[in-house]
């Protein structure tokens, strides 16, 4: 079944690589939707695809890197688009 969520992330997650860290775990997951920066200084994003798929890429992102540090993470369940078939980096 195909899940799709709306997620925004707080905290170092501008200026930092976090839309291409994020769409390089979307990809590796085969997951589709997309992100982009907020000018509150917060990302936002929608994410596609399998339940299992989507949790394993929530945990990872929760993590960041030594860049990126996540002070939360909130997703929103909304309708999926079944005719999507990338994740895109919004501008």
């Amino acid at each position: 079944m195909l899940y799709r969520y709306s997620g925004t992330a707080t905290g170092q997650v501008q200026g930092v690589g976090f839309r291409y860290f994020v769409k390089g775990y979307a990809d590796r997951y085969g997951l589709t939707g997309w992100v982009k920066n907020l000018n509150d200084g917060t990302v936002k994003m929608e994410v596609q695809g399998a339940d299992s798929r989507l949790r394993i890429f929530a945990e990872t992102i929760r993590e960041g890197n030594r860049f990126i540090r996540v002070k939360n993470l909130s997703w929103e369940r909304i309708t999926a688009e079944p005719d999507e078939t990338t994740f895109t980096i919004l501008y």
